[in-house]
């Protein structure tokens, strides 16, 4: 069984037991805990803290655990009606809302329910995550002399030129900048480059958490049509024309929903047509590491195709590790490069340094090559399973192209399928999968649902899994 499972259990069965003792009543030692339930100290520690989080027990160093005594009564409510009044008057000049929706990106981050099958998920489930060899880098990399000191703002010299090299072309070390995380490096990109209530363009569909961080920043995404080559040309020219935008933000690289690569035809046309419109490109390369076994020769990123510091380069350590390893690297040339090391220092002054020394030391290892070649042979397995049972169970559901990477296949459901009721039916059937309407800023011009094979345990879930969106399916469709 695994840890978090052990935990919860051990709470569980503690909070059913905790009306034998009287408010201020000691509870039995971790020794016997441990006895009791054959679990490990650790287990038994998190358990008791969870119920202390809850209220529901106090400890004591050196004495134990103890019964709470009763909560005193609530205070009063209060009211805080007036925020909406604050929140909103933001001025008339302010022609963009500030509300931030973040339901797209919950629906990646929120845990399913037991006993539901997670087709949701954004991550790496924990069997594929390389958690002793994060482990064993993090205790090295902890005993590393001055390894708890300030770390240089910008990022540790060796982390920054390892990041460089993956990039390639003539981006040195000194144009990167280690920031916490592929989302917190697009938040800084996209404020640094786009002042409030400007246009900035997005590719459609496009992934829900960069939407959330434009609207959030009060920019506005105007969305410019993906096909299975990628982004089109012709149509992001008229978009810059038409919108006098600065910026674009793409996924050259198994695009996010739709696993799409910009073609090599089209990967010059996509800088021509921003260099002569004045603008930046944000290039997210977050999948360049969960390629799948048959990927094939990957297109090198765009920004070494780039001498004149047009493309803003993001990568990340974290999908092909874990949630909580949030390492990640911004490239960029010229005085966009001040601008965004300057936002970068202001909002979080440093990425901590037992962290980035972690990642030197995770990415030094004989373990990292592995990790990557078996991540690749599962996500390739797992992603046949998927369209495999999908064919044979939901033909109706149109999978227009088959991804060569990343950890998720995005589906067109048929004409008049109500998406929420679709999810809404799923859930019931045991299996939650993410709707499609999230990933595109304006109107959708179908229904669509992205389905994850990368958050379940095993090819015995895939398939069960598509099973019961089966059962869900005929119930709506």
């Amino acid at each position: 069984m695994q840890e978090r499972s052990s935990v919860g259990e051990l709470a569980e069965q503690l909070r059913r037991e905790l009306d034998r003792y009287s408010p201020g009543g000691k509870l039995p030692s971790s020794r016997a805990l441990v006895e009791r339930f054959r679990v490990s100290p650790v287990t038994v520690s998190r358990a008791l803290a969870q119920l202390a989080a809850e209220g529901l027990v106090v400890t004591r160093p050196g004495a134990g655990a103890f019964r709470a005594q009763p909560r005193a009564a609530a205070a009063p409510v209060g009211d805080t009606s007036w925020q909406e009044v604050a929140l909103s008057a933001d001025g008339a000049a302010d022609l963009v809302p500030r509300s931030v929706d973040a339901s797209g990106v919950l629906v990646s981050l929120a845990a399913p329910p037991p006993g539901v099958i997670e087709f949701s998920g954004g991550y790496l489930h924990p069997s594929l995550q390389p958690e002793r060899a994060m482990a064993a880098a993090l205790s090295r990399a902890g005993r590393r002399p001055g390894a708890w000191g300030r770390p240089p703002t910008d990022g540790l010299p060796e982390l920054r030129e390892w990041f460089a090299r993956g990039i390639g072309g003539a981006i040195t070390a000194a144009e990167v900048l280690i920031t916490a995380g592929g989302q917190s490096a697009l938040t800084i990109a996209l404020r640094a480059l786009a002042p409030p209530g400007a246009p900035v363009l997005v590719e459609s569909p496009t992934y829900p958490g960069m939407l959330a961080i434009a609207r959030a920043a009060g920019l506005r995404p105007v969305p410019v049509p993906v096909d299975p080559e990628g982004v089109r040309p012709a149509l992001l020219a008229d978009a810059f024309r038409a919108t006098g935008a600065r910026l674009f933000v793409c996924q050259p690289l198994v695009q996010n929903p739709t696993g799409a690569v910009l073609s090599a035809g089209r990967r010059g046309e996509v800088l021509r047509i921003a260099r002569e419109a004045g603008a930046f490109v944000i290039e997210d390369d977050f999948v360049r590491r969960l390629v799948h076994e048959d990927a094939g020769p990957l297109p090198r990123p765009l920004a070494s195709d780039d001498p004149d510091g047009v493309v803003v380069h993001v990568c990340s350590l974290t999908k092909a590790t874990s949630p909580s390893f949030r390492v990640s690297a911004l490239a960029a040339r010229g005085p966009a490069l001040e601008r965004l090391r300057a936002i970068q220092v202001v909002d979080t002054f440093f990425v901590p340094r037992p962290l980035q020394e972690a990642a030197l030391e995770l990415v030094g290892s004989p373990a990292w090559p592995r990790h990557l070649r078996s991540v690749a042979t599962e996500l390739k397995n797992r992603r046949n399973a998927m369209t495999g049972a999908l064919a044979t169970e939901l033909p109706e559901l149109a999978l227009p192209h088959i991804p060569r990477g990343g950890y998720h296949l995005w589906l067109r459901l048929p004409d008049g399928t109500d998406e929420s009721a679709l999810t809404a039916a799923a859930l019931r059937a045991g299996v939650a999968l993410t709707p499609g309407r999230p990933y595109f800023s304006a109107e959708p011009p179908a229904g669509h649902v992205r389905l994850s094979f990368a958050a379940v345990a095993g090819l015995g879930e895939i398939t069960e899994g598509v099973r019961r969106l089966r059962a869900a399916c005929d119930e709506v469709l």
